[in-house]
């Protein structure tokens, strides 16, 4: 497993509009460390008991985005220095991400989980929620949160045309929030959808940012 060309190979194929996050999750620092000596900066992790450390042990221009479900009392352990949040999924994520930027007086970037997927086990905003926050006036609350878009998950399946409609309802929605009087700390400027998978799909149905980790780094153990 080549981390190095995997990478080379990924940059020719999406272009530099499209962000790769590189996922490194239960892969360890060594691995990491080829694909930073690369010249690769963002990683991104599904567990924060697994972010802390490796972010420890990284350099301090890594960019750590975390794209995992999280549970509210993990917050505090990496709003210090994470990049992006992708995974916002319910409000009480929301308020307590703020809460936690609030104490060290740092705005902490996030992403808003739209549920696109069949699967009922899959996490998510439904589109009328987010809707509803928007129209409420409920980000003025926020004083310690930024957000940039929106993040899909699209149902684990063989059918990519199933996939296929599920990124271009996401894509579809995320152009209908851009167009909407949006409060100062909301802007859609991301879409982060697709994976090793069905990353070609996500590309061709609007991604600006990929989530990659076994064409990277090669199956996970």
């Amino acid at each position: 497993m080549n981390i190095k060309n995997n990478i080379i190979n990924l940059r020719r194929i999406i272009p530099p509009s499209c962000k790769i996050v590189a996922v490194s999750k239960t892969h360890p620092v060594e691995k990491i460390r080829e694909a930073y000596d690369a010249g690769h900066r963002i990683f991104g992790e599904n567990r924060v008991q697994e972010l802390t450390p490796k972010f420890e042990a990284l350099p301090t221009d890594v960019e750590w985005h975390m794209i995992g479900h999280m549970q509210t009392n993990k917050v505090k352990y990496i709003v210090p220095f994470i990049s992006l949040i992708h995974s916002v999924d319910r409000y009480n994520l929301l308020e307590e991400i703020n809460k936690q930027g609030a104490k060290i007086n740092r705005k902490i970037s996030c992403l808003l989980q739209v549920h696109i997927a069949e699967e009922e086990n899959k996490f998510g905003f439904s589109e009328d929620e987010i809707l509803g926050l928007i129209n409420s006036g409920a980000f003025s609350r926020f004083d310690y949160i930024s957000v940039y878009g929106l993040m899909g998950l699209a149902t684990f399946t063989d059918n990519m045309e199933q996939v296929r409609k599920e990124f271009k309802g996401l894509h579809v929605f995320f152009d209908r929030v851009k167009s909407m009087a949006l409060p100062a700390n909301v802007v859609m400027d991301e879409l982060s959808m697709g994976m090793s998978g069905d990353y070609h799909i996500a590309l061709e149905e609007g991604s600006t940012m990929v989530r990659i980790g076994s064409a990277i780094f090669g199956e996970r153990h």
